[in-house]
């Protein structure tokens, strides 16, 4: 690692290219609660010690791979806190902390385990993460549609700036496992079912990279409206995005924390004193917030999935009766 960090330094790369390496959450003595997590006898003082001052010298984030698909037992509660659903919560009783995701909980783990040797400002990555799509009889919550509603919400909780409760407010770095499945590997049958897409290059399932041609807005459908004739939002190809009327609240939450973690999306017109901050409503809110994603990233489907708690409308939001809450009426929808 000293030898390519080297390198690249030589070609001035240093700054652009960061060398790490990835870690199994079996180099931690425990992830259930995460304020009490370290790592292993003889895996901290001689090899993770000199490796994190490494990583803090050369800003390089230390790469873990964390599957919460590992940490599910016959209990259904526990599929829910995996999956990023509602949830009572599991409270780390060294802290007080209360997680509501299991992916949170394994991260701050790691987290708590570097910072006891000294190093809480490194960075943390998440290398590799996802779901199988099938497995055997025994195995619990193995399938496609769990698999899709893992990965689409992890992706969103790492990206949304939300961050975890012992490390708020941050983005992480994620790479989904895999994109293909490994239909030769040994093991159960889940080991071999990881993929995005199967041998012969047909997806398992879209985890929200698909295009949907029917939906993306095509400029053959703007037309000129005839003198004195308004055009309306269906004729002039115009959309919106907006939640689905029953789409739970913690989850537009999350919503509104994405879209409004990205750069480029300003969401300050939905903060106090903003111009749309009323109705104050998570649902109005999110209703802004997942519109403004949805139109800046070229009116794809896909973009409008948000853990299908979103839907494509023609129908002008800000045009609709004032008595139906999920929407702005002080100022209209960007379109």
């Amino acid at each position: 690692m000293q030898n390519l960090h080297t390198a690249l330094a030589a070609e001035s790369l240093h700054g652009r290219v960061k060398v790490s390496t990835t870690h199994s959450l079996g180099v931690l003595t425990s992830t259930e609660r995460p304020s009490a997590a370290r790592f292993r006898d003889g895996y901290d003082a001689a090899i993770v010690k000199p490796l994190l001052r490494f990583l803090r010298a050369t800003a390089a984030p230390f790469m873990v791979n964390a599957y919460p698909f590992y940490g599910l037992t016959n209990e259904n509660d526990t599929l829910d806190f995996a999956l990023f659903r509602v949830n009572s919560g599991v409270v780390d009783e060294g802290s007080g902390l209360v997680y509501s995701n299991m992916l949170d909980a394994q991260l701050d783990a790691v987290h708590s385990a570097i910072r006891r040797l000294g190093f809480g400002d490194v960075d943390i990555a998440v290398s590799e993460t996802g779901w199988p799509s099938a497995g055997e009889d025994w195995e619990v919550g193995v399938g496609k549609d769990l698999a899709r509603e893992y990965n689409r919400n992890a992706i969103r909780h790492l990206g949304s700036g939300v961050g975890t409760p012992l490390m708020p407010n941050r983005t992480f770095e994620v790479s989904i496992f895999s994109l293909f499945d490994e239909n030769l590997k040994p093991g159960p049958v889940s080991q071999r079912n990881f993929g995005l897409f199967r041998g012969d290059m047909t997806p398992v399932y879209d985890a929200g990279i698909f295009t949907d041609p029917e939906v993306v807005e095509p400029v053959s459908t703007k037309v000129t409206p005839a003198p004195g004739q308004e055009a309306t939002p269906a004729a002039t190809g115009r959309q919106w995005c907006v939640p689905k009327p029953a789409a739970d609240e913690m989850m537009l939450q999350e919503n509104i924390d994405f879209a409004c973690g990205q750069e480029g999306i300003d969401c300050a017109a939905i903060r106090p004193g903003g111009v749309c901050h009323e109705p104050d409503t998570v649902q109005a809110h999110a209703a802004y917030a997942m519109n403004l994603f949805f139109q800046s990233n070229g009116h794809h489907a896909f973009n409008c999935d948000f853990g299908q708690t979103g839907v494509v409308t023609t129908a002008d939001p800000s045009k609709m009766d004032r008595s139906f809450k999920f929407f702005h009426y002080a100022c209209d929808l960007q379109r």
